[in-house]
């Protein structure tokens, strides 16, 4: 398992593990892409935000990050290279990072498969509990490991007041219970029980080495769907659309072992459904999918379909069932539905170990135009409690489309920050939310909890009819 400070596939695949696969953990910008022609100087970086201390390398070709806290340090998952002074690091098994310097003292890093920046500060030097940082022991310490994670989440989660949660309450009553005998197992209770409240799926820990050592959050009225009932959805979805027309049109394809799916349906009318912004291709490559998305994306938006006497009048976008994935995956799609330029959201993260109402700045997140084919008719987007994080980013992405979208179904599930992964003393991994999407409108309104609400609310099983009838009226 891959560990660096929260990326989208990695949550991925630890959503998988409680049978969410195809779904979520975050610019694949052009700089990203392209990397950037000044040398980054060796020396040392605090990430403003995320708990993160970076260190460049070897004249500028090694970056390995460190996860800090007030009372923890520990090697970060990020160890990446290149074989110049510039351009994209890479490391195995993760997208892209580019680091572009801002002048002497301040750069900005970008994972290609997420969307926004983070700032680097350059410090002196590591801080003083990271020289040398502690290496995972299995037999850390229960008190260690214990304080680490209650640390890690006194310092970075912004929605104790939203959750009705007293953190510092929660300390008092776990703490005592664990002791330096406590049992793996019982250590293990404690952190769950802690976060158990929290009813935030982005929130979760994880130990590797035993299948059963596993728990994520979920909101109270959400049943995740294992893999046998996923398949009945996916059954009873595609009986839909047939019965909806597009048995009689023959227009329909897949991608991605089903994970995009276009059909036609009668009176011009495209339905486009997508459970995941991740795990497209072999090998859990982020651009390997990217470039699956684009073929698939190519050839749904075609000339004809998106312009003369033979376009489609409307377009369904199902994302009843998305666990998410990465969101610059997601905007990629938002691309292919507009003609102009505008904010989908602003994203900040928080930045104040004692104040969880103190965030970065916030930095607004555009939707770009695809250069090809795309469609700027009416839209229908279908949402349910199983639209989440990327499917959620992209719904609200899709808000500050003219024309708007008809949003149908239930409210999402409410989870939207990149998920910042973590290390405990004893190797167990852990993860939690440190950001917010703002409301491009308001630059104020978050979803996380509550989700989108729908301006259509019907129940999923109506929601395509209704949308149908939007669509056609």
């Amino acid at each position: 398992m891959p560990a660096r400070n929260r990326t989208p596939r990695a949550a991925a695949l630890l959503l998988t593990a409680v049978a969410l696969t195809a779904s979520a953990v975050g610019t694949g910008t052009t700089a990203a892409a392209r990397g950037t022609g000044a040398p980054l100087r060796d020396g040392t970086w605090r990430m403003d935000g995320y708990g993160t201390v970076l260190t460049v390398e070897d004249g500028g070709r090694r970056l390995r990050s460190y996860e800090t806290t007030s009372v923890s340090c520990l090697p970060g998952g990020l160890e990446a290279t290149r074989t110049g002074t510039t351009g994209p690091f890479h490391q195995d098994g993760e997208a892209p990072v580019t680091v572009t310097p801002k002048g002497r003292d301040r750069a900005e890093l970008a994972f290609a498969d997420a969307v926004g920046h983070r700032t680097l500060r350059r410090v002196a030097a590591l801080p003083a509990n990271c020289r040398p940082a502690t290496r995972p022991d299995p037999g850390a310490d229960p008190r260690q490991v214990f304080d680490t994670f209650w640390q890690t989440y006194a310092e970075n989660y912004p929605f104790f007041a939203a959750r009705h949660i007293d953190w510092n309450a929660v300390r008092d009553r776990y703490r005592p219970q664990v002791t330096e005998r406590t049992s793996p197992e019982k250590l293990f209770s404690v952190l769950s029980d802690m976060i158990r409240p929290l009813h935030d799926g982005h929130t979760g820990l994880v130990d590797l080495e035993h299948p059963e050592g596993y728990f994520s959050g979920i909101r109270e009225d959400t049943v995740l769907p294992d893999d046998k009932e996923r398949a009945r959805i996916d059954r009873a979805v595609a009986e839909e659309v047939d019965a909806a027309g597009a048995a009689r049109t023959g227009v329909k394809r897949t991608w991605a072992d089903g994970r995009i799916t276009y059909a036609e349906l009668p009176g011009r009318i495209g339905f486009l459904r997508i459970t995941a912004f991740t795990q497209y291709a072999k090998g859990n490559d982020y651009e390997a999918d990217q470039a699956t998305l684009h073929k698939a994306l190519d050839e749904v938006f075609t000339t004809a379909r998106t312009s003369g006497p033979d376009a489609l009048r409307g377009l369904v976008l199902d994302l009843r069932l998305n666990g998410g994935g990465s969101d610059r995956l997601a905007l990629d799609v938002a691309e292919r539905l507009t003609a102009r330029p505008y904010t989908a959201y602003l994203k900040h993260a928080r930045d104040d170990a004692r104040d969880p109402r103190r965030f970065t700045p916030s930095e607004p997140v555009p939707v770009r135009p695809h250069a090809g084919p795309v469609f700027t008719g009416p839209l229908a987007v279908l949402t349910g409690r199983l639209t989440m994080s990327a499917g959620e980013t992209l719904t609200q992405a899709l808000l500050g489309r003219g024309p708007a979208p008809s949003v149908i179904g239930e409210n999402t599930q409410g989870l939207f920050s990149d998920r910042l992964e973590r290390t405990l003393p004893n190797g167990w991994r852990f993860w939690l939310p440190n950001e917010e999407y703002v409301s491009a409108t308001d630059h104020r309104t978050t979803y996380d909890g509550a989700g989108i609400p729908p301006g259509i609310p019907v129940s999923p099983d109506a929601a395509l009819p209704q949308a149908l009838r939007v669509l056609r009226d």
